[in-house]
């Protein structure tokens, strides 16, 4: 867990330091990232949390009021944090000022939520399924800590306050991962609901990754690269999670 945990603080805080000092922001290769981590995150949710939340939380009905209320509330997030989780960079605006604070405090709600995924009860998965949702999270978090980075660079004034914001954001993730994982170990948790967290979590996920599909080609034009690059995340987890499964 402790691996997970400095791997996901990681890959949230690394790209800002990246974005800082070689201004890689948002190119069409970007856009490429987005759609493979987009399409992989779809899927594992299809293929492994979905089942998941249902088999644990053992009430079809009741997991999949969750999974909408997941998939509302991150449409809720969203508003606030002006779509940055899903890779979201362009700032406006209406997006200064307090609007920083809100931006901040939705992502880490988003944080929170994501390494909630991560925690281990052996009756819950084997070290291959954690992997496999590690991935998952490693190449959704990628793209969107290079995003926040942009972001904060458009509203912040110093470095200090830049670096300062995007670690408040990498220690989300691993806050959340053990924060679920001692409510696991003290009973608080159980296995239902630790089912209905899981549905809640693949409402949001199918919510982020549908928009980078509808905003990583706006004007609905057929591209083949881009379809081929949604095709090779979504088989990519099909692999990891019958290969690592």
């Amino acid at each position: 867990m402790l691996v997970s945990a400095i791997i996901l603080f990681l890959v949230a805080f690394v790209p800002a330091i990246l974005v800082y000092y070689t201004s890689a922001k948002g190119t069409e290769n970007f856009k490429f990232i987005l759609s493979f981590s987009g399409a992989y995150l779809f899927s594992i949710t299809v293929i492994h949390i979905l089942p998941e939340a249902v088999t644990e939380s053992g009430n079809f009905k009741l997991a999949g009021i969750f999974v909408l209320l997941g998939y509302f509330l991150q449409m809720l997030i969203e508003y606030f944090s002006t779509g940055v989780e899903h890779g979201h960079i362009h700032l406006h605006d209406h997006d200064k000022g307090s609007k920083k604070y809100f931006i901040m405090l939705a992502m880490c709600v988003h944080g929170l939520l994501e390494g909630s995924l991560l925690m281990h009860p052996s009756h819950m998965h084997a070290e291959g399924d954690h992997n496999t949702l590690l991935i998952g999270l490693v190449l959704h978090k990628l793209p969107e800590a290079f995003a926040l980075a942009a972001v904060l660079i458009g509203l912040m004034q110093t470095r200090i306050s830049i670096f300062g914001w995007q670690l408040v954001f990498a220690l989300a993730s691993p806050l959340g991962l053990f924060i679920s994982d001692y409510l696991s170990d003290q009973g608080i948790l159980d296995g239902e609901g630790m089912g209905l967290l899981f549905a809640l979590l693949a409402g949001n996920f199918l919510y982020i990754s549908t928009t980078i599909f509808f905003e990583s080609n706006p004007q609905h034009k057929f591209k083949a690269n881009r379809l081929l690059m949604s095709l090779s995340g979504a088989v990519t987890a099909v692999i990891v999670e019958y290969v690592m499964g």
